[in-house]
């Protein structure tokens, strides 16, 4: 059995098809726990399985902290993160829970991207889902069972499963990092260091639901050079430089060896332009 971990701010409705996802499942999990960030409390749904909601009110988004506490209100001794924009294949539950049994590691599943509309109010069905959705064209993921990955920079926490042993091992996400950015590959590099590999599962996935995509993310620029600056200070190199290179170019930050100096920060309007069409899934 596993624990299904998921934290929502102001996405109830993306959260209302994870759980009907779940409910679908071949293999119910042990329990869903969530942390409720939203400016008003999610209704708690209602499910045949255990749903705990963990009411976390804030005005930032600490996602490091917010999925420590997730993960310390769980009972079981396997974890599976998963995203509130994802919706679970019905296989999902069940793989993910034996590659955890299995693998002493950090265990990523497939995404498959939505368009917008493809899972509204909950009318949908996997085999609709299945044929819309788009992979990631940068993560490579075989046809079934489980391969290492060498890369710890293609590590994403949109849905991945650890053991709750492992996870204690790394000591969870580390919360020096504050809001956006950086905390998941952070994490992954700290899971190395202790011994847990990478692996990427085939032969299942979750749909990511389709929201409004900031190319680069302006409306996360704080947390994202805060971040940036704490990362590089602990490993020694940029992380998501595609980001500061963007930030770069339009002349919000400059960066020179270990410095990192915003010059200026992005107007409204600015945020308001690097709103991607709905064409851009990802």
């Amino acid at each position: 059995m596993i624990s299904v971990l998921t934290i929502v701010k102001n996405r109830e409705a993306h959260l209302r098809n994870l759980v009907e996802g779940l409910r679908r499942s071949t293999v119910p999990p042990l329990e869903l726990v969530i942390v409720d960030m939203s400016d008003e409390p999610v209704e708690r749904p209602v499910a045949d399985f255990p749903v705990r909601v963990i009411r976390h009110a804030t005005h930032g988004l600490p996602l490091a902290q917010a999925r420590n506490l997730a993960a310390a209100q769980a009972t079981s001794p396997s974890l599976l993160f998963l995203d509130v924009d994802c919706i679970p294949g019905s296989d999902l539950i069940s793989a993910m829970a034996d590659a955890v049994n299995f693998q002493d590691g950090l265990i990523c599943a497939e995404i498959q991207y939505l368009p917008e509309g493809a899972a509204n109010d909950g009318r949908w069905c996997e085999a609709t889902l299945r044929a819309v959705g788009m992979p990631h064209p940068a993560r490579r993921f075989p046809a079934a069972g489980l391969v290492a990955e060498p890369n710890s920079g293609l590590f994403w926490s949109l849905a991945f499963g650890i053991s709750a042993e492992a996870f204690d091992r790394i000591s969870g996400f580390d919360e020096d990092f504050t809001g956006y950015g950086a905390e998941d590959t952070d994490f992954v590099f700290r899971a190395r260091e202790v011994g847990l590999d990478l692996y990427f599962l085939g032969g299942t996935c979750a749909y990511h639901q389709h929201h409004d995509v900031f190319d680069p993310p302006l409306q996360h620029f704080d947390d994202i050079v805060r971040n940036a600056r704490i990362f590089h200070a602990r490993w020694g190199f940029w992380p998501m430089v595609g980001w500061l290179d963007a930030f770069a170019e339009s002349g919000f930050v400059s960066r020179e060896g270990s410095t990192l100096t915003v010059n200026r920060f992005p107007t409204a309007s600015e945020i308001r332009a690097a709103k991607q069409p709905p064409s851009h899934p990802f």
